[in-house]
C-alpha cells in the first residue's frame, strides 16, 4: 500500500493560474484505493494574496484526493503531529508549517531564496 489508515499527511494544492486561491490541507488518512485517498483534517487558505498569510478554517473537513492528477503535492508527516495544533509561521525568508513540537515542514511556495 502506498498510503496507510491512520498516516498523516500534508496536501499542497497546485494553482493552475496565477490568481488560483492558494489551499493546503493537514489530515489523518481514512482509507486509500487505487490512487485515492479519503481524509479528514483542515484546510488552510490565503484568504488575502497581498498577506500571504495561511488561515486555518474551524472545522473538520473530509477530503477526497486523487494522486494521479498531478494537481497535488502530498507529504507524509509523522505520526506525532497534532492536527489540531498545526499552524504556518513565518521568520524572514523561512515560511514552515509546524504544531508547536520540534516538527516542522519547509514550504517553498512562494518561490523565496
Amino acid at each position: 500500500m502506498l498510503l496507510l489508515k491512520g498516516e498523516k499527511i500534508h496536501v499542497v494544492h497546485r494553482r493552475l493560474f496565477e490568481k488560483d486561491i492558494r489551499k493546503h490541507f493537514v489530515g489523518e488518512v481514512e482509507d486509500y484505493e487505487d490512487g485515492l485517498v479519503r481524509a479528514t483534517g483542515y484546510v488552510f487558505m490565503i484568504d488575502d494574496p497581498r498577506e500571504n498569510v495561511f488561515r486555518k478554517r474551524a472545522e473538520l473537513r473530509t477530503r477526497i484526493f486523487s494522486l494521479h492528477g498531478g494537481n497535488i503535492i502530498l507529504n507524509v508527516i509523522p505520526p506525532t503531529v497534532e492536527l489540531a495544533k498545526v499552524r504556518y509561521e513565518s521568520h524572514g525568508h523561512c515560511f514552515r508549517v509546524t504544531d508547536g513540537s520540534e516538527w516542522q515542514l519547509e514550504i517553498k511556495e512562494f518561490g523565496w531564496a
